[in-house]
């Protein structure tokens, strides 16, 4: 923080949960402090995640209490208009991820031309995610006087070089004596292998341990997220989910009412195991074995955050067991050999304080919490659609969850019906799913109807043809059209025809 007070390029590395969010949020609020607050910002702060953006830009808020600075948060899935609104009121600092900020400079909302401290956070899951090249495009949009602060647990190489080329002299800081990545140390970490049949009933024991506050469930895949979402659900338990396929609406909605305790199991997948900051996350299962250490030490830094104590349990499957043991070596964790574990086994309770008398399913006298459906959904005019299938519906929807059919989700949208007399009508979907017909916008008055009822049926008369030409019935005999050949007799006819 010192360093950053003066203005200087700084490379900073630390373990999760260590407080990097202030040490690069106090410096930014001091230039605002000193440099006067006008209408374009001074600051901007670019981060990988909505989740981690809307935290950041929360603690800033909190932090600038006295000082009046004005911080906005800017990210896809919502309403641009809001945000554009804020922009031209005026703003001190901006933080985002890299779609939304790039497309709101691009159009021209977005003046980058005042910044004078930019900060990269969590650069090594930008560039994980793909989004280096949007980042490279931001920073040429910024003064070159600036000061840079980049913040990254790894430096892989396209880090370095994003680094080299657009910082001054940095000082490369890191909060430990080596480069390692490290769980945090008052993190009880406990390793299981188990079958992939028997999860959801080892997890539900494990829910039920003593003492256990908010939990948090990480799954390798959004729909493995949605499936266990929805088993504990069954089994009585109080759960929401986190998953990029759900509107943005729903990922905020989960992580208020998580963050209230209205529900207190989260099921998620990565885009949740960075910078999340929860207070009371006494444990965090690995559903799945994460695919590396980084991942590893990340989800499990959820807990034990700012010197709390925690429990994090990975549950291992057979065919995972090479890559936990490259996760092991790496990390020196000495848990090579996880111990075969079911929902019966001993171990499984007296490590984690089950009681004895757990089952799969939650008792009814433990089921106070509020659940999600107490969570108020907020209306942010989201921009894209939900196609998880996984989520609570409401009453009313054909299939997904209420809350993500935006304006343009097309759920009750009429679909146009062609009728055998040519005409045109609409089909539109009542509330309980069924269809009813109206009429199309133009349709006949009542009188013609009645008088077009009224008229005899049309005879059809049947053509026939032969060789192409069409015939005539006259009396039974059949002649040929006047401009095909000559007429035919009836015996010849009759002759042809036996022919």
């Amino acid at each position: 923080m010192p360093l950053a007070l003066t203005g200087q390029d700084i490379i900073g590395q630390a373990r999760t949960g260590t407080g990097k969010t202030l040490a690069f949020g106090i410096p930014l609020l001091q230039r605002v402090l000193i440099d006067g607050q006008g209408r374009q910002p001074l600051a901007l702060a670019v981060v990988p995640t909505r989740e981690l953006a809307m935290q950041v830009a929360d603690d800033l808020r909190v932090a600038a209490v006295n000082i009046r600075a004005n911080v906005l948060t800017v990210y896809g899935g919502r309403a641009y208009e809001p945000q554009i609104d804020a922009l031209k009121a005026g703003v001190d600092i901006v933080v985002g991820t890299p779609g939304r900020l790039l497309d709101l400079a691009e159009r021209g909302h977005l003046d980058l031309s005042h910044v004078q401290a930019l900060v990269l956070d969590e650069a090594d899951k930008m560039l994980d995610l793909g989004f280096l090249p949007d980042v490279e495009r931001i920073i040429k949009l910024i003064p070159d006087n600036r000061q840079t602060m980049l913040f990254s647990a790894t430096m892989p190489g396209d880090v370095v070089t994003l680094a080299r080329r657009h910082m001054r002299r940095p000082t490369h800081i890191r909060a430990e004596g080596h480069d390692a990545p490290a769980p945090a140390p008052r993190t009880r970490q406990l390793v299981y292998r188990a079958h992939n049949m028997d999860k959801i009933e080892v997890l539900a024991r494990l829910l039920q341990a003593k003492d256990r506050g908010l939990t948090m469930v990480f799954c390798q895949t959004k729909r493995v997220a949605d499936q266990t979402a929805t088993a504990l659900a069954s089994r009585g338990f109080a759960v929401a989910t986190v998953h990029g396929d759900l509107g943005q609406g729903q990922r905020e909605r989960a992580l208020r009412a998580f963050r209230t305790g209205k529900v207190d199991v989260l099921t998620a997948t990565e885009v949740a195991a960075r910078g999340l900051d929860v207070d009371d996350v006494t444990h965090v299962v690995n559903y799945e074995c994460p695919d590396d250490e980084m991942t590893y030490v990340h989800r499990i830094g959820r807990t034990g955050r700012a010197g709390r104590t925690g429990v994090a349990v990975t549950f291992v499957d057979w065919r995972d067991m090479h890559r936990w043991k490259t996760i092991n070596d790496a990390l020196s964790l000495g848990m090579e050999e996880p111990a075969e574990t079911y929902s019966t086994s001993e171990h499984l309770y007296t490590d984690l304080d089950i009681p004895r008398d757990a089952k799969g399913t939650l008792p009814a006298a433990l089921r106070a919490r509020a659940g999600l459906e107490a969570e108020v959904m907020e209306d942010i005019g989201e921009t894209g659609k939900t196609r998880s299938r996984g989520s609570a519906r409401s009453p009313g929807t054909r299939s997904g969850p209420a809350s993500a059919a935006g304006p343009d989700s097309g759920a009750s949208r009429p679909r146009r019906r062609r009728t055998r007399s040519g005409g045109s009508g609409s089909v539109s979907v009542a509330a309980d799913g069924s269809a009813e017909n109206q009429a199309a916008a133009g349709s006949q008055p009542a009188a013609d109807k009645q008088a077009s009822a009224d008229k005899p049926a049309r005879s059809r008369r049947r053509r026939r043809t032969r060789a192409g030409h069409e015939l005539s019935t006259v009396d039974g005999t059949s002649t040929a059209a006047a401009d095909g050949p000559a007429e035919l007799g009836t015996a010849e006819v009759s002759q042809r025809k036996a022919s």
